[in-house]
């Protein structure tokens, strides 16, 4: 989504002299803060496969597109900064030219400075309006200014989604700056509007030509194919031109003929060029409904008619197909490794993720599943791809490599237990859209909303047609969403069902998560923990050899009664959400009932503004007192990650993995953990490439004060006390003169919820609910 105009955030105020002193001076600091961020000075890269099928064989070249463009304002000192050392060591600068008024070039993305420079401000009166490339556009465009002119304008990110507190910081870089700014990587220079700045009395190619000699050029690429006809024969013969191909229905105004149309005439393209650029699409096409169909033979083709083909568009923070769950990671291996075929380079706006791929993720180690630590522990099945705790989503997370997979244990009214995230069925099914839509009531105990719940209906009024699941959403309130044609499929389990699958397949064992025990025996007179421990006997859990059980809960008097009861069931404490550090006397009590803990994984740091200011000591205080550690709850989605991790799990995991030792991952996508367990890289030891080194907690924070624009400040996240620990035993059936049959088979129908505990709802009320849910 690209920025209006707004107001800045201030960059530090002062003159642009002041400004201009500040980013000389800050550099070294950010140099700091870049080498922190990424863990210490470049390791030596990987040794790299040499049979990728590209066209040379070697492995696909990194091109930062206006160096680390996904954080930094394109084009800034602090991009192309950043992506020399966070990416791999041959990535490739990539510098949009273009052509001030005196004829001096600079790199900036767009000949229009309105959505990435601060021009607006500067020189508010000088709005011009042009026909380019046969768009009217308004704006305010670099050749109508001089180079000195444009020194009081600053770089702006021009991605809404993306943080404007690196604006109005960094000036606009020359292209001979640029170049002594990049040393020694790999230079890329891209010309977009030679027709245009021609028209208007400056000539590009004479431009590249005259700076030949000052700045060595790697490649060349425009998508002006006569452009690169005139450049021809005249730059060095190690300089590689490169067609840029925009969108099929563009026309080439400087051979009028539409890119589609270029598109099949490759060997004509050879002719001048020595390699193309692509958007994605060019490759793996993709549907309406943003799945992929399969791909084109354009990569084959270029490589027949001797082109080197580099695929373009590549960015952490985008919606990519929904095949790709969320995962920038696994899309770049799709165009490298996975689908067949290697293009011979990516143009990227998070290089550090391209490096990744190439450098770690090609050629997996091959063990299968080996079930060391950290565990690939699933979250309500493989729940970032199919409806939560569905036979979907739990197939797909044991083929996806899960160690464990997990079981919310719920009840109907007919006694059944069963599988589901939640016990209201408002958040996991389309109930509201059905004839029990009636039964929405309140229930205090477990949450002050009205809901309606799994002990209203029967395992068969849950199993029927008529109930559907649906797909859990955690970050829709930024417009994304899961999978959508598989929002609704699947079928719930019981918990007798799901065990048998687990004894089946080739898996740890499974983690039993149990809530709301205390308003089970109070309300419906079920003993949710024998029933649960008498269902595990049954399936063969208890004395399995090999198959491990983990039974978590948030209510330490659940783990209490089975510590009792003297099970053999790994015992796992659900801390509480938002707490930064944990008392002694906490910490013991914890001991006393259990092995390991759940962590919150936000509660490791401090945020603010979605950057992390400080890490917390929660994690030493739990690793000290000798509790194993597994954190939740990991997702692919970029938006559900800190900025210091660059919208890409495979950064976050990494820095749990590296910084931690955790016992095991809690997430929504196993295949994305099991993956990154799977990498050549974080076995390297001292040769690990600074790209997979974890980055240092708060340095992007750290590296904006020299600016005076940091996120603010927080107080300390509070800490766990025993109080919070500590509760009374739980009641027991018999005290409430209920027979001892809570067995999961359903021989017991359950009394209904007492008055005191439940309120029906007013015809109102349900209106406004069912249409908030039909909303969600």
């Amino acid at each position: 989504m690209r920025r209006s105009r707004r107001q800045r955030n201030g960059g530090g105020g002062g003159g642009s002299g002041q400004r201009g002193v500040r980013v000389a001076v800050a550099f070294a600091v950010l140099l700091g803060c870049v080498m922190a961020l990424v863990g210490g000075a470049a390791a030596q890269a990987p040794r790299l496969p040499t049979d990728y099928e590209t066209l040379s064989g070697a492995a696909p070249l990194v091109v930062a597109k206006g160096g680390f463009s996904g954080v930094f304002p394109d084009s800034s000192q602090g991009a192309y900064s950043f992506a020399m050392i966070a990416s791999a060591p041959d990535t490739a600068m990539w510098c949009d030219v273009q052509l001030t008024k005196d004829g001096v070039g600079v790199c900036l993305q767009d000949i229009n400075m309105k959505n990435c420079t601060t021009v607006d401000q500067a020189y508010p009166a000088r709005e011009r309006t042009y026909v380019i490339d046969g768009v009217r556009k308004t704006g305010w465009f670099v050749s109508d200014f001089t180079i000195a002119e444009l020194q009081s304008v600053f770089l702006t990110q021009a991605i809404w989604s993306r943080t404007e507190r690196f604006d109005d910081i960094y000036p606009i870089v020359s292209v001979t700056d640029f170049r002594s700014l990049v040393m020694p990587s790999p230079v890329w220079l891209n010309v977009q509007h030679g027709i245009f700045y021609k028209q208007h009395g400056l000539d590009m190619r004479n431009y590249i030509l005259s700076i030949k000699k000052r700045v060595s050029m790697d490649y060349i690429s425009s998508p002006e194919l006569g452009f690169l006809k005139n450049i021809s024969g005249r730059v060095g013969r190690k300089t590689k031109l490169v067609f840029r191909f925009l969108d099929k229905a563009l026309l080439d105004h400087s051979i009028n003929q539409t890119y589609g149309s270029l598109s099949s005439n490759l060997t004509f393209i050879k002719s001048i060029a020595s390699g193309v650029i692509v958007p994605k699409s060019y490759i793996w096409p993709v549907t309406k409904d943003n799945y992929l169909l399969p791909s084109t033979s354009i990569v084959t083709e270029a490589h027949n008619a001797g082109l080197e083909i580099y695929a373009s568009d590549f960015a952490n923070d985008r919606i990519i197909p929904y095949n790709y769950s969320y995962d920038p990671l696994a899309e770049y291996l799709n165009f490298i490794n996975d689908g067949g075929f290697s293009v011979d380079g990516v143009l990227s706006e998070h290089p550090i993720t391209a490096s990744e791929a190439i450098g770690c993720f090609t050629k997996l180690n091959s063990n299968k599943n080996d079930h060391g630590e950290p565990l690939v522990i699933s979250h309500n099945g493989a729940s970032g791809d199919y409806p939560d705790c569905t036979n979907l989503a739990y197939h797909s997370a044991i083929d996806d490599g899960a160690d464990f997979i997990d079981c919310p244990v719920q009840v109907t009214s007919d006694g059944i237990l069963m599988c589901m995230s939640s016990t209201n069925l408002l958040d996991t099914t389309n109930v509201q859209r059905t004839t029990y839509s009636s039964l929405v009531s309140v229930v205090r105990e477990i949450q002050p909303q009205p809901g309606i719940f799994t002990f209203n209906l029967t395992w068969a009024d849950i199993n029927s047609n008529a109930l559907k699941p649906k797909i859990s959403s955690p970050v829709s309130g930024y417009s994304l969403v899961r999978n959508p044609r598989y929002t609704n499929q699947g079928k719930f389990l019981k918990l007798s069902d799901f065990l048998a699958i687990a004894m089946d397949k080739d898996l740890s064992g499974v983690m039993i998560i149990i809530e709301n025990a205390v308003f089970l025996v109070n309300s419906l007179g079920i003993d949710i923990v024998d029933s649960v421990t008498t269902a595990l006997s049954a399936a063969g859990f208890s004395n399995h050899p090999t198959k491990e059980v983990l039974i978590q809960s948030k209510d330490s008097a659940v783990l209490v009664k089975l510590k009792q009861q003297k099970t053999k069931c790994k015992l796992v404490y659900t801390l509480p959400s938002g707490i930064g550090d944990a008392s002694n006397s906490s910490l013991k009590d914890i001991k006393q009932f259990a092995e390991a803990v759940v962590v919150d994984s936000k509660s490791v740091f401090t945020l603010s503004s979605d950057f992390i200011i400080r890490q917390n000591s929660l994690v030493q205080d739990l690793h000290s007192a000798g509790l194993a550690l597994y954190a939740e709850v990991f997702r692919n989605e970029f938006v559900a990650q800190p900025l210091d991790f660059f919208g890409d799990e495979t950064v976050e995991i990494n820095y749990y993995v590296q910084s931690f030792n955790l016992s095991g991952i809690i997430t929504d996508f196993p295949k994305t953990v099991r993956r990154y367990k799977k990498n050549t890289c974080t076995v390297l030891g001292k040769d690990m490439p600074s790209y997979m080194q974890p980055p240092q907690a708060g340095s992007l924070a750290q590296f904006l004060q020299t600016f005076k624009t940091q996120p603010p400040s927080l107080p300390p996240m509070p800490t766990l006390s025993s109080s919070s620990v500590e509760e009374p035993p739980l009641p027991t059936v018999a005290s409430r003169g209920v027979s001892d049959g809570s067995s999961s088979r359903g021989t017991r129908t359950p009394s209904t919820p007492s008055d005191a505990h439940t309120a029906t709802v007013s015809a109102g009320t349900l209106l406004v609910m069912v249409f908030a849910a039909l909303l969600i």
